[in-house]
């Protein structure tokens, strides 16, 4: 849908659509309070908690304000941004539990609404967000050209750090299809504009987190792909350190995990399960798909290494049972 969406058209039939009512800037805020509040607790506790208050205050109270009047164009553009982060708020949440299909309906409500508010930076991060569902699905021939299509429209309109970001999505679509020369300059691509100082990031691509923690991440399972498991534990563990573990719970949860599976990759059993006890501490009390996939990923390893006595590898294998129960 977003390589061959017209968003003129869109923009011209809304714009004839608006109602009589006004939008304030007051209005705007509150739509941001609530996606921010949501986005933390989604950190936390994990997609299930409070999806349908936020589907239905979108539904409800965000999408029918776009209908509105507004004092001028910028703050409609700002209005239209805010909601479209609130879409995306909303199929990352539904991603997280493993609802692809709604979550790609929200991704691509969410790129309608930046292409009103941006059609440059804000769209091509809703086109990124559809190319990492496709990594997800193990669809990585369609996540090339949407990434391609992001890069296209934002290259010379964001900052540094939302740049990176695209590259990197870029890198792992490359690896994820044997690709690897082109993986590598897509990571120095990624390397560089992280580097670049040039402006303020802007929230909608805030959401992740900070920017190199993000990048490392997505290096090291870019470097998974192409079987470089000491340069992954690398990557991991600068991950590791670049997020808040209170405020991004979950990811340090995931990043444990796959910490653990890189290791367990270098025949590193004690280390493995380490890594992954302390993933399975910081996913109690989540509602979230892809933890429970990360549970379920480790059996069969820690089934092996029951057998070869490995120390904790028992304990470990009875929690993850509990957790999956």
């Amino acid at each position: 849908m977003p390589l061959g969406y017209d968003h003129e058209a869109t923009a011209r039939m809304l714009r004839a659509r608006t109602g009589t009512s006004m939008a304030g800037a007051e209005d705007v805020d509150v739509v941001r309070q609530i996606t921010a509040a949501f986005s933390a607790a989604d950190e936390r506790l994990g997609g299930g908690h409070g999806l349908t208050t936020v589907t239905a205050y979108l539904a409800d109270t965000a999408a029918p304000m776009l209908r509105g009047r507004f004092p001028n164009e910028a703050l409609r553009r700002t209005a239209f941004g805010a909601v479209a982060e609130l879409a995306y708020l909303a199929g990352w949440k539904h991603h997280d539990l493993g609802q692809e299909g709604a979550a790609q309906r929200y991704y691509q409500v969410g790129y309608k609404l930046a292409c009103e508010a941006d059609p440059h930076g804000h769209a091509a991060w809703m086109m990124r967000a559809l190319a990492h569902q496709a990594l997800s699905l193990k669809q990585p021939h369609h996540c090339i050209d949407l990434v391609e299509g992001a890069l296209r429209r934002g290259l010379g309109h964001v900052d540094g750090q939302t740049e990176a970001l695209l590259h990197i999505t870029h890198a792992r679509a490359y690896a994820a299809t044997d690709e690897n020369s082109s993986a590598a300059r897509a990571l120095l691509a990624a390397e560089d504009a992280l580097l670049r100082d040039d402006g303020p990031q802007p929230s909608y691509s805030c959401v992740s987190g900070p920017a190199a923690g993000t990048v490392a991440s997505h290096t090291a399972r870019t470097l998974t792909d192409l079987a470089d498991h000491i340069g992954t534990e690398q990557q991991h563990r600068d991950a590791l350190t670049r997020w808040d573990p209170a405020k991004y719970k979950r990811v340090h949860a995931l990043t444990h995990a796959d910490l653990g599976d890189s290791l367990a990759a270098q025949a590193r059993a004690d280390e493995a399960v380490a890594a992954w006890t302390q993933a399975l501490v910081l996913m109690e009390g989540m509602t979230s798909d892809r933890t429970r996939k990360a549970i379920t990923s480790i059996r069969s390893t820690l089934a092996v290494y029951q057998r070869r006595r490995v120390p904790g590898a028992a304990d470990l294998a009875r929690r993850a049972r509990e957790a999956l129960a």
